[in-house]
């Protein structure tokens, strides 16, 4: 392809730090300076009191429900249009996934939806934050507090983006970021849990560090470290979080160079929405996006089948997304969907990625959006 759907960013000094880990600190395990200094600057950043840097969103994902004490038999509310690991890290702990419909603008939970999915097993909500636009966090929030649930939030395309001005991953009880190499900042597999109740740390922890006080060891609390508890190792290498500290260093340019790519795509294609042949994204007014993708809608799946040939064509790399959950074979093994799926199936049959990341210049964006003006088998989409 002469333009790839994602390539890895980077910045300039992340072999320079890797380096420095290796060769100055001499630690490349976990928990070292880089680690330190990557988990600081997101509490600085995001106003969040604890930070943990794990081995990817994933184990974020499962850290967050131990620490919900989800058990077998509990049910845990989220959408079906997600990547697996949402449900993934709550089906290993014995837990009943409940799918609920999408909004068809955001492609997030509809958080109208909620309330009617849940019964006296219900322990939790996980909301997914799709493309880095937040979801209505008032609303569901308001529902975790009225039947006293969890709120874990799936922010792993929502690093550095906003929900009227709170980070998101800061507003729930946990939240879990990636920083995987198809992400804004990355460190090629990786990624953090987040949560303001200091409860959790001690516990958190522990799970993180194989079950043992290893961290309190080294900070002084205790002359020696032991197996207390349940565990695994969450722990990722200090030369990745090298890697993730050059980027972060230059976040602000990370995210306005994705901006200018993101703003350029969707100033240029609105001739198109005009013409009634694609939808582009929508961003609630209590967003504040990190430009994670740029995605259109077309009629259908066959219009959506056509159009990725042609882009193939053209030398240009463009993707579907998520294949919804309750229609996958573990989705049935180990979830339902509760209500109608007006949405979620049919927006996701829909939708188109664009290529969007760090290194793509707007002159081979300026390609994308000749080829996409240039289709030529759109059909008129109804009921817009």
């Amino acid at each position: 392809m002469r333009i790839s759907f994602n390539r890895p960013p980077f910045v300039g000094k992340e072999t320079e730090y890797i380096k420095e880990a290796v060769e100055k600190n001499g630690m490349i395990c976990g928990d070292g300076p880089f680690t330190k200094k990557c988990s600081q600057w997101m509490k600085d950043r995001f106003q969040t009191k604890n930070v943990l840097l794990t081995t990817s969103c994933t184990h974020a994902l499962e850290m967050a429900a131990f620490l919900a004490d989800i058990q077998p038999g509990d049910e845990v509310i989220m959408p079906s249009y997600t990547f697996v690991s949402t449900a993934d890290a709550f089906v290993l702990r014995g837990a009943t996934c409940v799918f609920v419909d999408i909004r068809p603008d955001t492609m997030n939970i509809d958080e109208t939806k909620i309330e009617e999915a849940i019964t006296e097993k219900t322990k939790a909500i996980v909301p997914v934050h799709y493309a880095g636009v937040s979801c209505a966090m008032d609303e569901i929030m308001a529902i975790a507090k009225k039947y006293n649930l969890k709120v874990v939030e799936d922010a792993a395309q929502g690093v550095n983006a906003f929900y009227k001005g709170k980070a998101l991953g800061t507003i729930g009880d946990f939240g879990c970021y990636s920083f995987h190499e198809t992400k804004n900042y990355s460190m090629g597999e990786g990624g953090a849990i987040l949560f303001q109740d200091d409860r959790y740390l001690e516990p958190a922890e522990i799970l993180r560090e194989k079950g043992t006080n290893r961290s309190q060891y080294f900070r002084g609390q205790i002359d020696k470290y032991t197996w207390v508890g349940y565990g695994s190792s969450y722990l990722p290498s200090d030369m990745n979080a090298a890697y993730l500290w050059a980027q972060l260093e230059e976040a602000d340019k990370i995210n306005d160079k994705r901006l200018s790519i993101w703003n350029f795509y969707h100033e240029e294609l609105k001739e198109l929405e005009d013409k009634g042949v694609l939808e582009r994204p929508y961003i609630p007014e209590y967003a504040t996006h990190n430009a994670h993708m740029y995605y259109i809608k077309v009629k259908d799946l066959r219009v959506r089948t056509k159009l990725l040939a042609y882009l193939k064509e053209c030398g240009i790399l463009s993707v579907f997304h998520y294949v919804p959950l309750h229609s996958a074979t573990a989705g049935k093994k180990f979830g339902r969907f509760h209500g109608e799926d007006v949405y979620t199936t049919k927006e996701s049959e829909r939708l188109c990625r664009l290529p969007m990341y760090y290194s793509l210049s707007l002159e081979e964006a300026a390609e994308v959006v000749k080829a996409l003006k240039e289709f030529p088998e759109y059909e008129t989409i109804e009921d817009r």
